[in-house]
This record gives structure tokens, sequence and C-alpha cells, in this order.
């Protein structure tokens, strides 16, 4: 990781739970504040070097345990590791949490793993047709197959017809269906949570709303 340097970060983000400064920070939240943030308060000054406000981070904080199974998470597939533990490849893994922060609608999980996405292999088109990727030539038959037990997840709610995970087992090993499935759900509960307690990008207006019913028209 790059060493930390102030970052401007555009607009007003107001997490909706109280952030954690540095002040309070201890034991592996202090760490990977360091880490992440230097020697700023990152409540004070926020700003990562992905361009977010960093309040994912202040905010998990708030729950140690919480805050350390997550990055436990993150360390499975590389982030934060000199190694990854997983079997799983990471372009297959970027699918799950790619559509997972799409169907969810976080912008945060889903702008964030549009750039992992391509790093780790996918190409612009591919992350770009994400949102309709049933319709989109793009993937692979294989990469399809994964994306419908990816919506089984995510849409169905593991409602997975037995003719899907067949050919599911034809292209992933037992190790690697679990690991992708607990990779696309556990960005479905990033995604869900960073909405609800407004995180990071998603820190935004709720777009449904009723519009007002033109006047009446007085009769005669």
């Amino acid at each position: 990781m790059p060493p930390c340097r102030n970052i401007k970060v555009e607009g007003i983000f107001m997490p909706r739970l109280r952030q954690v400064p540095r002040a309070e920070a201890e034991g592996s939240v202090l760490a990977f504040y360091d880490l992440l943030f230097g020697e700023r308060d990152p409540v004070k000054e926020p700003g990562t070097e992905t361009g977010s406000p960093g309040n994912w981070w202040t905010t998990y904080a708030l729950v140690p345990a919480i805050f350390e199974h997550s990055v436990a998470h993150f360390k499975m597939f590389g982030m934060f590791a000199e190694t990854s533990s997983s079997s799983l490849p990471a372009v297959i893994r970027e699918l799950g949490i790619l559509r997972a922060g799409y169907t969810v609608g976080s912008i945060f999980v889903y702008s964030q793993h549009s750039k992992v996405a391509r790093a780790s292999g996918l190409s612009d088109r591919k992350v770009a047709d994400i949102a309709h990727w049933a319709a989109s030539d793009a993937y692979t038959a294989d990469e399809r197959v994964i994306l419908c037990y990816a919506d089984a997840l995510l849409l169905q709610h593991g409602r997975v017809p037995d003719a899907l995970f067949a050919a599911l087992r034809n292209i992933l090993s037992d190790e690697q269906i679990l690991e992708f499935s607990y990779h696309t759900m556990s960005y479905a509960l990033h995604a869900t949570l960073s909405r609800a307690l407004k995180l990071e990008f998603d820190d935004v207006d709720d777009g449904l709303r009723e519009i007002p019913a033109p006047p009446q028209v007085p009769e005669g």
C-alpha cells in the first residue's frame, strides 16, 4: 500500500452512527488507522488513498470485535496480507462481489469493486454489463453459471435449483463454491449496512418519492 497522505474528499459525508476518533482507537483499530490514515485523525480529516471518506473504518471501530472480524475476511483474499489463503481466482470472486454491490444498490461496494474487478482481470465490458449480465454476450458460459448462482444467493435468498448447482460443481471445487458463497454474501452484508448507516459513498438521499399530482382543473 502506498504511503498515507492527505486526501481531499469532495462533499460532506456524515454516517448515521458516531465515529471513533484516533484518541479513542486502540489495538488493531489503531494499527489500521496508522496504515490507512497515517498520523491524521480520520474523523477530523477524512480521506483514503482510494478516494473514499474512510468512515467505514471509523464506524466499524465502534465494536472492535466486528472490526476485526471484517478485516480477517479481507485478509482471506490478500488485502492487508502478504499472501492470500484463498483458492478461488480473484476474477471469479469479484464477479460475486460486484454483483452483490449492484443488486443491493450500494454505490460504495459497486464503485470500489468495479476497480478491484478490473485490477483482478475482469474486462471493462464485463464490469459495465454486470447490471444486465443475463442479456450480455460479454461473459463466458462458465461465468454465466457463476452469475446465475450469485443471483440465486442474492435475489432468491439461497434458493438454488439442483441443475444450477450441478453445473456450478463442474466449474468450481467444493472449497471454491463455499468461498464464493461466503464472499458474495459477506459483501451483500457490507453493502446493506453501508446503505443503512450511510457510510462512504452511500450517504445519499433515497430517490424513491411520491410525485405530486397536477392541480385539479376546475370544471365548466
